[in-house]
């Protein structure tokens, strides 16, 4: 070949390596498992069909699927080592943006098991044709900007990390579906365990695609998980999360306003109110100068065995529940709530009691 003939070769030859996806080498079509980039990944599917997962920087990646597929999963995030309560690792979050274009049954969600007890469960915020599980609602939890419903089923004799055996599934599927936003995952393991289904100890926690009897594609371009800060997790026994963080207004809740037939003030664990019964209340008035904020609650349950929950309504409406696992006192914070600007009233009340706890709060700080 002669030298300029050469020249001109090479140079389009970069060209097109230029124009080629950088992520080939990264590239899995059968089940694997191993971490990439800080991020355990796995690729799962059981017989039949094809699919083909990209392992991107962090922890993005795309998925594919189809040809007679029959399940798939494909799943970026953190595995632990079956020894620690999400209490104990700590409040886990999770940012995420996806390109969603499924075609027939998926899910786009956070996926994970559990060991003693072995619970696999799904946070599903978008789905295909089929909205997930199929089962009636055991209730509800307000968060991040919208309503999903609680669900429990149970799967016999199917296979699990542990082999085929006979297991829970927890789900909340959010109302409304979106492929972008942040989800509280810590959030709904307390919402369930206050719907009587107990979480154990971490083996996983990932943003997840599953395909069933499907086709289809994701591009998952942002999957950020942070485990720690605010909003829940904190030490074990919590129910809550370390501390507020700071910086904001604190009110008193024995300078609040008190409602109901049996609120009362209380000095034990702290000097505070008490909220015995459905209905009990503390209430104030407070000016917001903008749309959007973040309310921490320093509260405990009085009861070591039954996990305590003050709702929080502002303008009348309801945003989001403090849950206390104990007589511990701990912070619960709920992020991002929007709400009217300028003078308005907020009111922590309780609405879930069954006569079985009662729950006592400290101070509320809104920062």
């Amino acid at each position: 070949m002669k030298r300029k003939n050469l020249k001109v070769f090479f140079v389009a030859l970069f060209a097109l390596v230029l124009l080629l996806p950088t992520h080939l080498s990264a590239q899995i079509t059968s089940n694997e498992t191993g971490v990439h980039d800080g991020y355990d990944y796995e690729f799962w599917k059981d017989d039949g069909g094809g699919g083909t997962m990209i392992l991107n920087s962090g922890g993005a990646f795309y998925a594919d699927w189809g040809g007679g597929i029959n399940n798939i999963l494909f799943r970026k995030g953190k595995k632990f080592d079956e020894t620690q309560t999400h209490q104990q690792i700590g409040n886990m979050t999770l940012n995420y943006g996806v390109d969603y274009h499924p075609d027939g049954n998926s899910y786009l969600t956070v996926y994970g098991w559990t060991v003693d007890p072995l619970v696999e469960y799904y946070i599903v915020d978008s789905w295909g044709t089929w909205r997930p599980p199929g089962a009636n609602s055991k209730g509800t939890i307000q968060v991040d900007g919208g309503t999903y419903d609680i669900y429990e089923t149970t799967r016999v004799n199917q296979p699990s990390i542990k082999g085929n055996t006979t297991f829970q599934q927890y789900w909340s599927v959010r109302r409304d579906k979106r492929t972008s936003g942040t989800i509280s995952v810590s959030d709904h393991f307390r919402a369930w365990e206050a719907h009587g289904m107990p979480m154990g100890k971490m083996y996983e926690v990932a943003l997840t695609i599953e395909g069933w009897q499907s086709s289809g594609w994701a591009d998952v371009y942002q999957n950020d998980l942070i485990i720690g800060g605010s909003g829940g997790g904190g030490n074990p026994g919590d129910g809550g999360g370390g501390t507020p963080p700071g910086n904001g207004t604190v009110i008193q809740a024995e300078g609040m306003t008190k409602g109901g037939q049996y609120t009362s003030n209380i000095s034990s664990p702290f000097n505070g109110v008490a909220l015995y019964a459905n209905d009990d209340h503390v209430k104030f008035n407070h000016n917001f100068s903008s749309g959007s904020s973040n309310f921490s609650l320093r509260g405990a349950s009085d009861n070591d065995n039954n996990m305590a929950q003050v709702d929080l309504f502002i303008g009348g409406q309801f945003k989001g529940t403090f849950y206390y696992g104990d007589s511990h006192p701990a912070v619960y914070t709920i992020n991002n709530v929007s709400h009217g600007t300028g003078n308005q009233e907020v009111e922590l009340r309780v609405t879930s009691d069954n006569g079985t706890w009662d729950a006592f709060i400290d101070h509320l700080e809104i920062h």
